[in-house]
Order: C-alpha cells, then sequence, then structure tokens
C-alpha cells in the first residue's frame, strides 16, 4: 500500500497558520566581547586601548598590586588574592599569581559571565601574568565564552629567568585556550627605530596587543550593510576554534593596487610575524572598504590567499564597506589559526632559544610529573661559570 504522505514530504498540510500573529522585531543582539587585562603588562595593555578608543568591548583588569588597579583608568577592577598577597603583588612568583587567581576564581567567573568571547591579555615572565592568567582563561572557558589568549614574551634584556617563566606560562595557556596569540618583544626590534627609548619599546608592544584584540573585535562587531559579504561571530568562531597557535595581520593601503599592497602590509605585519600561511588550518580574511571598490581586486586577493595555504585549510572571508573610506583605500585583516607550535612556530625560534636551552634547564619534581607545570615544585637552573 502507498504511503498517503509521498508526495508530501514536508507534510505542510498538517501545519495550521494562525492569522494575525503579531510581528516580532528582529533581535540587535551584538555578540558581547571582554578583554582582561592580567598584571602590570596587561594592565598597561587596557589602559592603551581606552586610550586608543574602544567602544562595545567591556574592558576589565586584573591583578595582585593594589597600586596598580588604583590606577589604572579600567571601568571594572578585580584584586586577585587579596588574602594571600595584602595588594603587594606577586614578587615574581607565578605560584602566587596562580593561588592569588583561584582565591578569586568565582569574582572573576561572575564577572565574565555573558561573555561570548573573552580576550585574556598578559606580559609573561612575571608572577601575576604568567600564574594568574592560565587560572583566568580557564575561568573564560568555564563561563561558556571562546577563549582567546593575547600575551607577550619578554625581551631578551629582560634576563633568563623571566624568559623561562614566561615559557612555563605559555604551556600552560595552551591547554586552557581555544587560541593563543603570542607576540615576542623582540620581534618588535625589526618594527621600531634603534634609537628608541625603553618606555616607548613597551608602548609599541602595547599598540600590536591593542591592535590584535581591536582588529578581531572589529571584524566581528561591524556587521556591515546588505550588500556586504558578513563575517560575523559564528564565523570567528569556526575559525578561532581550530586548537594551537593563532597569528594575525592587518594591513592598510591606498591608491594604485591598494588591494594587493594592504594584502602585503597585513602579511608582513610584526603579529604575523613572517610565519607562512601554509601551516594554517583557518584563514579568516575581512576587508574594509569603500562602496566602490571593484570586485575582481578581491577575487585577486582571494586568489593570492588560496595560492598560499594548504589546500585543506578552512578560508572564510567577509566584507564591512565604509563611506568614509576614499574609493582607492582598502584595510585588510587576517587571523589565521590552528598552527601546530611544535612545527611552524617553534621552528623559526629555534637558532634564537639555542643558547637558552644551554643556560637554562626547568626541572619538574618526578613525583609530580602529571600536574601542570604552576602546580608543581621546580627549579631554574643557571651556570655559575
Amino acid at each position: 500500500m502507498e504511503n498517503s504522505n509521498s508526495n508530501n514530504l514536508f507534510r505542510v498540510d498538517d501545519i495550521t497558520i494562525k492569522e494575525d500573529m503579531p510581528t516580532k522585531a528582529l533581535s540587535n543582539n551584538l555578540p558581547k566581547i571582554a578583554v582582561i587585562g592580567v598584571g602590570g603588562g596587561g594592565c598597561n595593555m587596557i589602559n592603551h586601548m581606552i586610550e586608543e578608543g574602544s567602544h562595545r568591548i567591556d574592558l576589565i583588569v586584573a591583578n595582585t598590586d593594589l597600586k596598580v588597579l588604583h590606577i589604572s583608568k579600567a571601568p571594572k577592577k578585580i584584586e586577585l588574592g587579596p588574602m594571600l598577597t595584602n595588594g603587594f603583588g606577586a614578587g615574581m612568583d607565578p605560584e602566587v599569581g596562580r593561588n592569588a587567581a583561584l582565591e578569586s576564581y568565582e569574582e572573576i567567573k561572575e564577572t565574565l559571565k555573558g561573555a561570548d568571547i573573552v580576550f585574556v591579555a598578559a606580559g609573561l615572565g612575571g608572577g601575576t601574568g604568567t600564574g594568574a592568567a592560565p587560572i583566568i582563561a580557564k575561568a573564560a572557558r568555564e563561563v561558556g565564552a571562546l577563549t582567546v589568549s593575547v600575551v607577550t614574551k619578554p625581551f631578551g634584556f629582560e634576563g633568563r629567568m623571566r624568559a623561562a617563566l614566561a615559557n612555563l606560562g605559555l604551556e600552560e595557556l595552551k591547554k586552557v585556550s581555544d587560541s593563543l596569540i603570542v607576540i615576542a618583544n623582540d620581534k618588535l626590534r625589526e618594527a621600531v627605530d634603534e634609537t628608541i627609548g625603553i618606555k616607548n619599546a613597551f608602548k609599541v608592544t602595547d599598540n600590536i596587543l591593542y591592535q590584535a584584540v581591536n582588529g578581531m573585535s572589529q571584524v566581528i562587531l561591524n556587521a556591515g550593510s546588505g550588500n556586504d559579504i558578513n563575517a560575523d561571530f559564528a564565523d570567528v568562531k569556526t575559525i578561532m576554534k581550530h586548537k594551537g597557535i593563532a597569528l594575525m595581520g592587518i594591513g592598510k593601503a591606498k591608491g594604485d593596487e591598494a588591494t594587493s599592497r594592504a594584502l602585503d602590509n597585513a602579511i608582513n605585519s610584526p603579529l604575523l610575524e613572517k610565519v607562512p600561511l601554509d601551516g594554517a588550518k583557518g584563514i579568516l580574511i575581512h576587508f574594509t572598504i569603500s562602496p566602490e571598490i571593484s570586485l575582481f581586486a578581491i577575487e585577486d586577493v582571494m586568489n593570492n590567499i588560496n595560492n598560499r595555504v594548504d589546500i585543506n585549510a578552512q578560508i572564510i572571508f567577509g566584507t564591512t564597506t565604509d563611506t568614509d573610506f576614499e574609493r582607492d583605500e582598502v584595510k585588510i585583516t587576517i587571523i589565521a589559526t590552528g598552527f601546530e607550535s611544535k612545527n611552524e612556530i617553534k621552528e623559526e625560534q629555534k637558532d634564537s632559544d639555542e643558547d637558552e636551552i644551554e643556560a637554562i634547564k626547568v626541572e619538574a619534581v618526578e613525583s609530580t610529573l602529571d600536574t601542570p607545570p604552576l602546580m608543581r615544585g621546580y627549579t631554574v637552573e643557571y651556570p655559575l661559570h
């Protein structure tokens, strides 16, 4: 016997349509973005974001040093571990930073609750940033937020102790972050004049961190017009879920062949560290353009990107038209994710790290090898000669 529904696949006859149904307004809800600066370096970065102007982003600072919190311009402040540190800081001890964050864990979660994406910004190598940032990233994941850690590694002149501590913090952050953007301060020497003062050098670092966070945030928040190809939070989430190291570049250009030159500037950005894109598992490329930009110019850029990346890489692109942009003006933001740090990133850093490997040895206590490094006892050994 033939099924009576065989010619009615979706059984539309069974659907009852109510007359005079009220029209529901479309939601204008944007993803909630939070940036939390951890430790002294993170607090400096949040202050820089406030000075530069960051709209529709929740800015938070967290520190063990009460004096630094008092002078911060951030609207939300978390004192980490007041019982443990009495507001005097972590004394360059990551264990103190970690335990301080654990003491304030519920307050951290409550502050981050409701965020769709959380950027954890910290300078690694000290006590609070190194020890507390992984705990805060874990709290962000626990409240359901996409968690992107954006951190700096110390300048070489800051000493081997800071370098060793930074590497410990980095290993912990890899475990609890959806993606991890790492900026080696020594790389910035390529982007600044030799006469730059130390204060301005750290400002350059703050600005690079700001570009990374603000650039990604604007991709999410600037939905564009009806004529745009939309790259939204869901797209960013898809790309950032590729575990591992993430890299980002922002390039601007104006005039002849602006799109090609903007792409070159983005690829050669200090944020991308000149790492080949063929190691990425995910690529998001976003164009901010004038309404008159040529479709063929965008096509040329996308063909260029496709030729650079692995055939299996996931590529998402979007456009936002900006009427303030001139006809020949283009900004390109590239987010490349899923780099296996063991191969693509560390290989490039191998030469600069070889001397440190000989001089610095971090030993875990054998009885606690399964415990994360910042929860173990460890020693940092230096040669006496």
